[in-house]
């Protein structure tokens, strides 16, 4: 009876935390509403509604087969497919399956909000300008075929997993998957129209909605006491507990540091610094939130906040045009926080900081190798780039004939 009890206990929990990685989809969409003009804003709310959609269906369809394959003893762990489709496998409804941590069904759901998120990394990244067939196509193959081989090679049980490299939540996994796509697609899709001047410095293109933005923030902090909570796999007390304080606490860390050295670098102080910090200290803690103490979670959270605050000059500096900031946040935090295993809390060593760099490098080949492959097809096919007349007018209107605000004028510039 009180092993029914706790199997239920636990099942329970990951289906809140399920909820709760859902619920991450409205944040997104939020955020990038907000960093962005209202003439997009349609496209954008489009553009996450078909990710969640689509990707939870691909993952039915044979995503979750090709990241949870089964390897077997002794085999490469690189590549295998267990086959179309879903079906419980016998016993999957049991106490036996997963230590009683959850069923088979609360499995695949949960793993399925994930798959989606290394999209929406992308749609931001990309926002304003995209076309959005081009952003379909691109989304189905990434989350489809990409994100769940990778996947495979840690969570799996594949290759990385059996080199001991670490990724509690998806540091590297998912954030950096879908940051390093962006990185390629903002550098294939260019700057949006009039981001950088004739002199080559960087314009500030102002969203049109920072409040919207604001509470994007704040739904993805708490969509992340899923994303982590959940990765515990199991309500146990102490290691979810845990989790949630290391969470809150990179993360608040995260926003003050940005906030204050932007502050310094800037001298203003720049709520939306303070917003992608908090973000930041996010994706910086989720690869070993499980594994830190209090105090290395404020580190990590720290250190995360200034790479924020340069990351987003970085990419200024690059003349790359990224709206939300997607690839200081999930790409080069999500880089800090898998090395930040090695560094901080009960893994670190120089050999585990050694294993958690060749992780890195051989996730961030892949992806680069195969977003780009994807998106130079798409390019030189059915086209990555609306026209600068499209662009201007706004995709809302080019795209979908539709108006956000239709009895609400603010300045569109």
């Amino acid at each position: 009876m009180e092993s029914t009890a706790l199997f239920t206990a636990n099942n329970v929990w990951m289906m809140i935390c399920t909820a709760l990685v859902f619920f991450m989809h409205l944040g997104f969409s939020f955020l990038e509403i907000g960093l962005t003009r209202q003439k997009n804003t349609i496209n954008i709310l489009f553009k996450n509604f078909f990710v969640i959609s689509v990707g939870l269906l691909l993952y039915c369809l044979g995503g979750f087969n090709l990241m949870y394959p089964g390897f077997e003893e002794g085999s490469l762990g690189i590549l295998k497919f267990a086959g179309f489709g879903i079906a419980a496998p016998e016993g999957g409804m049991t106490v036996e399956y997963a230590s009683g941590g959850y069923t088979w069904w609360t499995d695949f759901l949960f793993q399925g909000m994930f798959a989606a998120t290394a999209a929406t990394i992308v749609s931001g990244a990309v926002a304003e300008r995209i076309k959005l067939n081009a952003f379909m196509l691109f989304s189905i193959l990434y989350v489809g075929l990409v994100y769940p081989i990778i996947g495979s090679w840690k969570w799996g049980g594949g290759f990385l997993d059996s080199w001991g490299f670490y990724d509690f939540a998806g540091s590297t996994l998912v954030h950096s998957v879908g940051g390093w796509a962006a990185l390629v697609a903002i550098y294939l899709l260019g700057a949006r129209i009039g981001k950088f001047g004739k002199d080559g410095k960087p314009n500030a293109i102002p969203g049109h909605n920072i409040p919207l933005a604001a509470a994007g923030v704040l739904i993805l902090w708490l969509g992340w006491f899923g994303f982590n909570g959940g990765s515990v796999l199991s309500a146990d007390p102490e290691l979810t507990s845990l989790t949630l304080v290391t969470t809150c606490l990179a993360a608040a860390a995260g926003g003050v540091s940005a906030a204050i050295f932007s502050n310094i670098m800037y001298k203003n102080f720049d709520l939306t610094m303070f917003m992608n910090g908090v973000l930041g200290g996010l994706v910086g803690i989720t690869a070993g939130a499980d594994q830190m103490s209090p105090t290395d979670a404020i580190l990590i959270g720290l250190i995360a906040g200034v790479i924020i605050v340069l990351g987003v000059a970085l990419i200024d500096k690059l003349k790359l045009d990224d709206p939300v900031g997607a690839v200081a946040v999930h790409l080069i935090c999500g880089i800090w926080g898998t090395l930040a295993v090695g560094i901080f809390g009960a893994m670190a060593s120089v050999d585990q900081f050694l294993i958690q760099l060749v992780g890195v490098g051989i996730v961030g080949a892949f992806s680069v190798i195969t977003a780009g492959i994807i998106l130079l097809v798409i390019k030189y096919t059915i086209g990555l780039r609306v026209d600068a007349e499209e662009e201007s007018k706004g995709l809302d209107l080019a795209e979908h004939g539709m108006d956000a605000y239709a009895d609400f004028r603010l300045n569109q510039h």
